[in-house]
């Protein structure tokens, strides 16, 4: 079970912490410093996919040089996020002939199979109100 704990500062910002102590600051689109809401479930898909793409293509025996991404989403509505597109950055290692074709079936398996996160969006996870009280 994954757990985080969001709650607001003292200065009436908002921080979201979990069971390990890392936290990181949310807040509105003109919060410096801080990820909105809809960034932080952006980063959590390329989070969840490129950490799993990055160990399965280096045991492969195709470590890449470099390992990047964006993730854009956009909105449909005031309320709702359209299409998520993820956009790798890759350089591949010199006189690895192979190193292409493993990254590009380990990346597209892992978001297909793999990214929890993904596949939550994709399958629509209930989401669950617990008032006080």
């Amino acid at each position: 079970m994954a757990i985080v704990n969001v709650e607001r500062t003292g200065d009436d910002g908002f921080v979201a912490r979990n069971d390990r102590g890392a936290e990181i600051k949310v807040g509105g689109p003109d919060e410096p410093g801080a990820f909105t809401p809809v960034e932080l479930l952006l980063a959590a898909v390329g989070g969840c996919n490129i950490v799993t793409v990055e160990p399965l293509t280096a045991q492969r025996g195709h470590r890449l040089v470099r390992l990047a991404m964006t993730v854009q989403g956009e909105k449909a509505e005031a309320n709702l996020l359209g299409p998520v597109t993820i956009t790798y950055d890759v350089e591949l290692p010199e006189g690895d002939p192979k190193a292409d074709e493993v990254f590009r079936a380990v990346a597209q398996r892992v978001e297909d199979r793999h990214c929890t996160v993904s596949r939550s969006l994709r399958e629509g996870t209930e989401v669950r109100l617990v008032l006080p009280g």
